[in-house]
């Protein structure tokens, strides 16, 4: 009897169990949290919507002999008639002078270098071994940052680093300047259809190379551009200074009005490769190469219907009164004369330090108030309350559609993938960038968003989060929104020929 009892049991609780869905594996707990997002971020909304509806109810119940009253109330009552007239007049002249004009993104073009210009991991340690200047131990040390460093077998390096022997020069560097920013701006200006004369603000930004005439001195020359352009050269800025350029012209759109900006970021290889045996400065060999791009940015009104993208907010981080933030990359001459790039160790921890300052400004900008509410409630239990809980990362999921990280590196983008908690999807543009065309510098943020308009993912109203970091040290935001749909098809850009075969596998360690 209690064995038939125990068996009996047991069958009502296996047929219970399989009725009763496990609650944390529930499919519909997604809906729950959705929901509740959406309570609090539309709790404004939800708030006012009585009040919305007790003013129509009431307004439903005027007469045609109501409104007349009203009507003759406000003829026979001038002063009132007038000073609110006044009043509005002069509130709405304040808001369109104190107003400030949007931004737009008409379009922008990377620069794809030819073929000839393809510098596979095995020509890269060929030609680094013909050069004689390094070592057999750091040829070794090279080899094993390539194999772990994501790069692929096509990215690019200029003419004078490939040539054997390397021929840096200053008319090599000037060559290579020429052919990166003119192939980006020709395919900029053809895509908008915009005169070279129409352009009123240039910016140009290039870390390590910077001659004279400038950079942008050699733009205004090649496309004759008019003589009252504002033109900027920025240098030394490192590989955030495309945000900080996109941020400047922003400014300047401000107070110039009807303009056209554009921005071109880049970096120069030919005269800043590393012949020494400082393993500091030896990564920046195996990890930069060649690239740019160029922007074109608008506060026309009436550009709003062809524009791209529309800028929203712009947020920069500079940590550089600290020492150790200030001289984590430095350019500076090797103990035999030799200039390159020197990478600190503790890079990694600056980098953090400053992309943690810079989301908790940019967090409040552009995280749903649910998430805010979450992250002040856990801060007051761990401070105020002293309780021994983890500090709540917010979700930035939830704030944007599409993540360009700067492809610095394949650890600079594992730890950011880590600390934001993002998926392989969102991570896929800055590996892959990383993976074809190697690290760009400031430039390679473009490349990123090609790839996610190469790939057909960008829709209309969809929010774009770009980070940066440079030396100095810096950390840079931009936040997008798409004002449309971008449909592949009509794509030209860097990837289009190439793009089906993305993404690939990039393994943690790939032998040469």
């Amino acid at each position: 009897m209690a064995e038939s009892e125990q068996r009996a049991n047991a069958a009502l609780l296996q047929s219970s169990s399989s009725r009763l869905p496990d609650f944390k594996q529930s499919v519909k707990l997604k809906y729950v949290k959705l929901g509740y997002h959406y309570v609090i971020t539309h709790g404004m909304y939800l708030f006012f919507s009585p009040l919305i509806a007790v003013l129509v109810a009431q307004l439903s119940t005027f007469s045609i002999k109501d409104l007349h009253d009203l009507w003759d109330h406000l003829r026979f009552n001038l002063i009132s008639a007038v000073l609110c007239s006044t009043l509005l007049v002069f509130l709405s002249t304040v808001y369109f002078l104190t107003r400030r004009r949007p931004v737009y993104l008409v379009n922008f073009a990377c620069y794809k270098p030819e073929d000839p210009r393809k510098c596979t991991r095995q020509i890269f340690m060929d030609r680094s071994t013909l050069t004689g200047s390094f070592t057999e131990e750091n040829l070794a040390f090279q080899r094993k940052i390539l194999e772990r460093s994501g790069l692929g077998e096509s990215t690019y390096l200029p003419e004078a680093v490939l040539n054997v022997p390397p021929n840096p020069c200053m008319a090599e560097a000037r060559k290579e300047a020429r052919t990166v920013m003119f192939g980006a701006i020709d395919e900029l200006l053809t895509k908008t259809n915009v005169k070279p004369k129409d352009i009123g603000i240039l910016i140009v930004n290039c870390s390590l190379f910077n001659p004279t005439p400038s950079l942008s001195a050699m733009v205004v020359n090649h496309y004759k551009l008019r003589g009252n352009i504002v033109s900027y050269n920025l240098g030394g800025m490192g590989c955030s200074a495309g945000l900080l350029s996109i941020d400047l012209a922003k400014d300047l759109l401000q107070v110039y009005p009807n303009s056209y900006a554009l921005v071109v970021s880049m970096e120069n290889i030919t005269l800043n490769w590393y012949f020494g045996n400082n393993r500091s400065m030896l990564v920046s060999n195996c990890l930069f190469r060649m690239g740019g791009a160029a922007i074109l940015l608008s506060n026309k009104r009436s550009d709003r219907r062809r524009s791209k993208y529309q800028l929203v907010h712009t947020v920069r981080t500079h940590k550089g009164a600290d020492d150790k933030c200030f001289s984590c990359v430095t350019q500076e001459e090797d103990e035999n004369g030799k200039i390159g790039v020197s990478l600190s160790k503790d890079l990694m921890a600056v980098a953090g330090d400053a992309l943690k300052t810079n989301i908790t400004t940019l967090g409040p900008l552009v995280l749903p108030m649910s998430e805010q509410l979450i992250f002040l409630a856990t801060l007051v239990a761990k401070k105020v309350f002293k309780m021994k809980i983890r500090p709540y990362i917010p979700d930035f999921k939830l704030a944007f559609e599409h993540f360009c990280i700067h492809a610095g590196g394949r650890a600079v983008l594992d730890e950011i993938e880590k600390n934001l908690q993002l998926s392989d999807w969102h991570m896929e543009p800055s590996r892959m960038t990383l993976y074809r065309f190697g690290n760009t510098s400031s430039s390679s943020l473009w490349y990123e968003l090609a790839y996610s308009e190469g790939k057909g993912r960008i829709k209309k109203k969809d929010r774009i989060w770009q980070i940066a970091f440079g030396s100095g040290f810096k950390c840079n935001s931009a936040v997008w929104k798409s004002l449309k749909s971008i449909n592949p098809a009509n794509e030209k850009n860097p990837w289009m020929d190439e793009i089906n075969n993305f993404p690939v596998a990039v393994p943690k360690v790939s032998a040469l």
